[in-house]
């Protein structure tokens, strides 16, 4: 199956205290940056033999060393994330390709191109793809053409991320696919579901 559409990979530059913020008072700042970077190496490996372009959107910006090596590594497209918060930053990203794009993050393990071309197909029929989590959100997100329903006036890091993001979907009259349920990791009780998967994590709360 030929990609007809771009993947666009959100990341953080991994710095104690600024990523996996939730994870801090189980693994610490450095032990939750340290898990932050395996999950964003294993995040580029599950999609490696994507076939079409792969864009890593980067905030605060892109010259941190880890960003820059695994560009280089991986052949990365590098572009800094642009707005103020989550919603603008994805809105943003996705208007930057007129023939529609999937955007994922880093936070689910289980996330491949399985999944990733189960939504491209899904884009022939469907304005809009989303895989949802567990946890009332969503790891992925794709669109036809750039929209900005999905990701206006939204409150985002609770439950009902998907329900409000499905109703804004629906006002604008646009047409969505779920894909199935998938777990990221935000939260310490996540944690142990990592040793149940058969990927070099580990934490030290050190």
């Amino acid at each position: 199956m030929t990609a007809t559409r771009p993947l666009i990979i959100f990341a953080k530059a991994p710095v104690p205290g600024q990523v996996k913020t939730r994870l801090i008072p189980a693994l610490g700042p450095d032990g939750a940056c340290e898990l932050y970077e395996r999950l964003l190496r294993h995040s580029l490996e599950q999609t490696r033999d994507w076939p079409g372009e792969r864009l890593l959107y980067c905030a605060p910006d892109t010259i941190h060393p880890v960003i820059q090596t695994l560009a280089l590594e991986h052949k990365l497209i590098l572009r800094q994330q642009q707005g103020e918060d989550l919603g603008q930053r994805m809105a943003n990203a996705l208007a930057d390709h007129s023939n529609g794009a999937l955007l994922i993050g880093t936070d689910c393990p289980l996330l491949d191109c399985k999944h990733l071309h189960a939504a491209d197909l899904a884009l022939e029929q469907n304005d809009i793809v989303i895989i949802p989590s567990e946890d009332g959100g969503y790891v992925l997100i794709g669109e036809r053409t750039p929209h900005p329903a999905p990701f206006s006036n939204m409150t985002w890091s609770h439950a009902d991320v998907l329900r409000d993001t499905e109703t804004r979907i629906v006002q604008a009259g646009l047409s969505l696919w779920l894909g199935p349920v998938l777990w990221d990791l935000d939260e310490p009780e996540d944690l142990p579901r990592l040793s149940e998967l058969s990927i070099p994590f580990g934490h030290d709360p050190r």
